[in-house]
């Protein structure tokens, strides 16, 4: 029974892959044919099937641009670009589908500190760096290993000074990877996906106006009461939206 089983289980991911890489070829054409609502419906096909991936959400990206989609556009770009960060494409295009944004948000100023900070732990996304970091410490063990198996003293010496940087390099990779993980949790972006949203003082419609954002702006949520989430914009500025009117990127 137990073989049965996993036979079948077996057999229904081949096929549930076969499907869906059809439904990626079938969906590649269709956007090269310019029929980019058929490709998006392919495309939405898939993740409805479960499957998630940098190329997906970057080519459901490029075929809501294309249909002048922009909201749904720059969510699919940026959930690219969390599977996928700093890849060149995904960050050009995501900048082509932000400048049809209506809102013009100042970023709080960073120190340099801090820019250097970001520079360097976001060349990887936590789970790369957490990689990164068993590696390293893989060729540390190895390295050692052969420092104590080496007889001249320049093996050992050059054994023993790479064992170091290994290991150096390996912790590093675990401090960017935990803190890397920590950030991800805290924050829970979105996207606006109303054309137009008052943002409230509190968490009903009868409270102060704030200000008002548009399809495609990026918040970060803080959190939620009933039908109402407390966002955060790039400025510093806070305040209350209804729930339907932003996508939460991180719902893998």
């Amino acid at each position: 029974m137990r073989k049965f089983t996993i036979l079948f289980i077996l057999l229904f991911s081949f096929l549930a892959s076969s499907q869906n890489t059809k439904l990626f070829d079938n969906a590649t054409v269709a956007y090269n044919e310019g029929k980019y609502e058929e490709a998006i419906s392919n495309y939405l096909k898939i993740l409805e099937n479960g499957e998630h991936s940098a190329a997906l959400y970057y080519n459901l990206g490029n075929s809501y641009y294309k249909t002048n989609q922009i909201a749904p556009s720059i969510y699919y770009f940026e959930k690219a670009l969390i599977l996928n960060p700093n890849d060149s494409e995904i960050l050009n295009n995501l900048a082509f589908a932000q400048s049809l944004t209506l809102d013009a948000i100042q970023q709080l100023p960073e120190s340099s500190i801090t820019k250097a900070y970001n520079s360097v732990a976001g060349l990887f996304s936590f789970d790369q760096w957490a990689y990164l970091g068993v590696f390293f410490t893989l060729l540390f063990v190895l390295a050692y290993i052969a420092f104590y198996y080496f007889r001249y003293p320049q093996q050992k010496r050059i054994a023993f000074t790479s064992s170091l940087v290994f290991l150096g390099i390996a912790l590093l990779s675990i401090t960017f990877a935990y803190l890397e993980y920590n950030s991800y949790k805290q924050e829970n972006p979105a996207i606006v996906f109303s054309e137009a949203v008052v943002i409230k003082s509190e968490p009903n419609s009868r409270s102060e106006e704030l200000f008002t954002l548009h399809a495609g702006t990026k918040v970060n949520i803080l959190e939620t009461l009933d039908n109402w989430k407390k966002i955060k914009i790039g400025d510093g500025k806070t305040g209350w939206v209804p729930n339907d009117a932003i996508k939460a990127l991180m719902d893998f």
